[in-house]
Formats: C-alpha cells, sequence, structure tokens
C-alpha cells in the first residue's frame, strides 16, 4: 500500500501530538473519584463543640417528625411525584405505611406512593446515621468582626473541641475551618487566626489533622491570596513535621472579579493554580456574589440569573480539572415564629405554614444546584438538613433507572471495544456515568446492591475509577 508521508517526518508530529496530548491530560484529568460531601454545614466558630455534628442531627430529625410525622406530609409540601394519590386520612394513611412496610423493595417500586416513602425513610435513616457530611467551623461571616482577644481565645478552644472530638470520634467525615479574607484589612486576622487554631490543634493531636480537612479562604479575588496560603501551609507542615502537601484549601467565588478580571479573562483556573495543588474545592456564596451584582436583598437567592451566569462560568473554566465545586445556602430558615409547648392551635399552624414554606424554598434550591450540575451545597441550620437530603434522594432516585440502563450498555460497548482490540477513547462517559452511582451510593440514595444491575462488580464500582475498570477488563 503507498504512503505519502516519510515515516521520520510522521514519527515528528506524532511525538509533538503526545507532549501535548500530555500536557492536556495533565491539566485535565477528569472527575476526581473521591467522595464529596453533599453539603457544608457552617457554624460559628464560638459555638462549635466536639459534638456539634450529632446534636445538629437531633434537631433536624425532630424538626422533621414534628412538620412532616408521616410520608404522605412530606410528599405533599414538596410536590413529590405520586403525591396526589395519596391519603389524608390517620388511618388510610397508616394502612397504607403498614402495606408498604411489608412489601419487598421490587414490589414497592411499582407502588405510587415508592418514591415518596422512600425518601423519607432514607432522610430519617441518613440523620441518625451521619447528618452532617461536612462542616466548617466558621470564623469569617457565621463569627463576625469581635475583638481580636475574644477571636483569639475562640480559635484556641474550637481547636480543642475539635480534637476532642477527633479522639472521641464525634465529628463528621468531612471537616475545616473558614478563617478570614487576605483583603488588605482582614488579611491580619485571618492569619493570626490560622496560626493559633492549627498550632493548638496538632499541639494537642500530637501532629495529626482530621482526615478531609481543609482551609477555606473567603473572598478570592487575586493569586496572590492564594500563594499566601500556600506559604504558611509550608511554615506550618515545616513546623509541625507534617507532610509535605497534607494541608489543604478551598477558595469562595464570591465577588464578580473572580468570574472576570480586569482583562476580560475568567480568572478561575489561575485562581485554583496559584494553589500549588492544594486547593481541592470552589464554593459559590449567593449572597456576597449577588450583592457584588448590585441585587438587592429581596432578590439575593440561589437561582437568580446572575448565580445561574456565574455557575456556568465557574464550570466551564474548573470541569475536567478535578476540582469540586458546590453552590451556596438558602438563608431563609424552616423555623416557627412561636416557641414552647402551651402554643395555641392557631400558633402551631402559623409554624407549620412557615417551616413548609421554608422546606419547599430549601428543596426547590437544592434542585436547581443538582440539576445544574453541583452536587455539594451550604447548610446554615439543622432544619435545613431534612430537605438536603429530600433533594438529593429524590434527584437520584428519580434518574436511578435509566442511568443504570446507560451505564450497562455503556459497559458492555466498552468491553466489546476493548475485545475486539480497538482503543477505547470514551473513558470520560463512562466516569461520569459512574460517578452517577458513585455520589448516589455516598449520600444514600441508594445501596451497593442496588449499582449491580449495570454490569459492574462490587470491586469494579468500589475501584471508583472507569479507566480502571476498562483496564482490569482489557487484562
Amino acid at each position: 500500500m503507498k504512503t505519502s508521508i516519510p515515516n521520520t517526518a510522521k514519527e515528528k508530529i506524532l511525538n509533538d501530538l503526545q507532549a501535548a496530548n500530555l500536557v492536556f491530560q495533565k491539566t485535565y484529568p477528569g472527575d476526581r473519584p473521591d467522595r464529596q460531601p453533599v453539603h457544608t454545614v457552617y457554624g460559628g466558630a464560638n459555638l462549635f463543640k466536639s459534638d456539634s455534628t450529632k446534636r445538629m442531627g437531633d434537631i433536624a430529625l425532630r424538626s422533621l417528625k414534628s412538620y412532616a410525622p408521616d410520608f404522605t406530609v412530606l410528599a405533599r409540601v414538596l410536590e413529590l411525584t405520586g403525591y396526589e394519590t395519596l391519603p389524608t386520612e390517620a388511618v388510610k394513611i397508616s394502612a397504607l405505611t403498614a402495606t408498604l412496610d411489608k412489601m419487598s423493595e421490587a414490589e414497592r417500586k411499582k407502588h405510587p406512593a415508592w418514591l415518596s416513602y422512600t425518601v423519607y425513610k432514607k432522610i430519617i435513616a441518613k440523620l441518625e446515621r451521619e447528618a452532617v457530611e461536612d462542616f466548617r467551623i466558621d470564623f469569617e461571616d457565621g463569627f463576625g468582626n469581635r475583638p481580636d482577644e475574644e477571636e483569639d481565645a475562640t480559635a484556641v478552644t474550637a481547636a480543642m473541641e475539635l480534637a476532642k472530638g477527633m479522639k472521641e470520634k464525634t465529628i463528621s467525615p468531612f471537616i475545616g475551618i473558614r478563617i478570614k479574607p487576605f483583603t488588605e484589612d482582614l488579611k491580619q486576622r485571618g492569619i493570626r487566626t490560622l496560626d493559633i487554631f492549627l498550632s493548638t490543634l496538632l499541639e494537642q493531636t500530637g501532629g495529626k489533622i482530621p482526615e478531609n480537612f481543609v482551609v477555606m479562604l473567603p473572598k478570592v479575588t487575586i493569586p496572590e491570596q492564594m500563594q499566601a496560603l500556600v506559604s504558611l501551609f509550608e511554615i506550618i507542615e515545616q513546623e509541625f513535621n507534617l507532610a509535605p502537601g497534607i494541608l489543604k484549601m478551598e477558595m469562595m467565588v464570591e465577588a464578580t472579579q473572580a468570574i472576570m478580571d480586569k482583562d476580560g479573562i475568567n480568572p478561575l483556573r489561575s485562581l485554583i493554580m496559584a494553589g500549588n495543588g492544594r486547593c481541592v474545592a470552589a464554593h459559590f456564596g449567593t449572597y456576597d456574589y449577588t450583592a457584588s451584582c448590585n441585587i438587592t436583598a429581596k432578590y439575593q437567592t440561589m437561582d437568580h440569573p446572575v448565580c445561574d451566569f456565574a455557575h456556568h462560568m465557574t464550570k466551564v473554566a474548573l470541569a475536567g480539572t478535578g476540582i469540586f465545586l458546590s453552590d451556596g445556602a438558602t438563608n431563609v430558615m424552616p423555623i416557627g415564629p412561636h416557641k414552647g409547648d402551651a402554643l395555641t392551635l392557631a400558633q402551631q399552624e402559623e409554624n407549620e405554614m412557615i417551616v413548609h414554606r421554608a422546606w419547599k424554598l430549601c428543596y426547590g434550591h437544592s434542585m436547581h444546584s443538582l440539576r445544574n450540575g453541583f452536587y455539594q451545597g451550604w447548610d446554615l441550620n439543622p432544619a435545613q438538613l431534612p430537605m438536603r437530603y429530600a433533594a438529593v434522594y429524590t434527584f437520584f432516585l428519580e434518574s436511578y433507572e435509566d442511568a443504570a440502563a446507560r451505564l450497562f450498555h455503556f459497559v458492555n460497548k466498552a468491553a466489546q471495544a476493548t475485545l475486539s482490540g480497538d482503543i477505547f477513547d470514551d473513558a470520560a462517559t463512562g466516569q461520569g456515568l459512574l460517578n452517577y452511582f458513585l455520589r448516589a451510593m455516598n449520600s444514600g440514595a441508594i445501596t451497593e446492591e442496588e449499582a449491580l444491575v449495570t454490569g459492574l462488580t462490587l470491586e469494579e464500582i468500589q475501584s471508583r475509577s472507569f479507566y480502571r475498570i476498562l483496564k482490569g477488563r482489557r487484562k
């Protein structure tokens, strides 16, 4: 067969392509298969205790059972699929619950009440088992500007409480602190709090930090702020003989300048790179960002169009980099205005109306984030936790059958390509489908066994990497 390109020229072209492709792959390694928490709960550092997350779970469970004593109430408030068919009379609700309890999971899935019943049960199980996935001990907005002596003392006590929680195993799987920003007016305070907190914690624990510990830097606008935190980490790691690079950070997207700089360029990628491999996530600050866009307080909501624009710009800048993205918070709390045990019927009804209205808002915002590919968000109060999980479980359960079928066919396609000796280069699509199941399993929406319908083995699923799955099947 006649060819026109000399082998030496072809080899040079291929080598040049290889070099460029490898640079691209290093820059965009794809989604990280590690577990990403579905939320981050923020709490003022002055209120943090070693068992804070446990107490939050208790409060969240009481709130759910007080204002949705059964699954039919929750379904009607959130208008879950099939809610119109559910009974309202107590006797009929009790009978339906008993019937569903006796059914197998396969039988329940055919019942119109399956989704609402399953979501409600899973929320309760989650709140009892692991109500808070990620907690941020907050020295910024949740703490405020206080005298230096008070913030110094709080940094010490919060670090000691975290050390106690590590010892007693009462902290959330993911945890960290948010310091004040490295703006010109607050940089000294932010650095001092970081120094005091980490020094105290490491002294108390003998040089150990919690798993999945991060330091969040708010209001990032220039690379030098990220670089400054890296330099501080390096000093602390050397001082306490920590493994280089063990201290990680997150940055917050809270200003328009983080989306577009003075030259009309999206700087997010550069800001992340300034973290020198230590920045693992970018969190969106809804209220600071909308304020920076001159949106008045009444309209500063998570689903405002200016937020959607920032979300899309963030995804375009950071997609494929392995950086976790988190949406912001709903600032309307599902808490009734009337307190005490001797409330009138009118007061009880007003409490219920206000809580249900806030529930629907929280749920709607979380679903909006999920549909836009933001699988993590903020919660500011324990009473918001049931709605976080209601949204997560509904989102994944409604998509389960379709996603399972797609991944099953995709795995077969990959296997056929491998068996025929072809190069299967669409692993990113497979990883995206696999990530759906990883996220669903991490959140408790589905079990590992329920993911077996994809044709993958438990071992393959637990590898968390579609590339490894393909490699294993090729062998």
